[in-house]
């Protein structure tokens, strides 16, 4: 059984309240993402990148509230996760 497998059964098996910890977690995870794209500037290529932030977190919220299914969910709660971490690295490296 994969690393995926796992976390995904876990995630389906308790779906309302791993969803709920998930906005939760997007959320706060978009704004520190958001705050340091815009602690480096306020450029073109920083609203792209804050654009990018605000659509994958809006993503994975309008997953859960139009109830996709719990698989597809759990896709977008990694990808948002992901891509915040990843902004959040890149900026937070820079900023230093």
């Amino acid at each position: 059984m994969s690393v995926y497998q796992k976390y995904y059964g876990e995630f389906k098996e308790m779906y309302f309240g791993n969803a709920a910890i998930g906005i939760i977690a997007s959320s706060c995870l978009g704004a520190v993402a958001a705050m340091f794209i815009l602690m480096t500037g306020h450029g073109f290529w920083q609203m792209a990148q804050l654009f990018a932030v605000v659509m994958i977190c809006m993503g994975f919220n309008t997953a859960v509230l139009s109830n996709l299914p719990a698989k597809q969910v759990f896709n977008s709660l990694i990808a948002s996760i992901s891509v915040n971490l990843l902004f959040i690295l890149f900026h937070g490296l820079s900023l230093l």
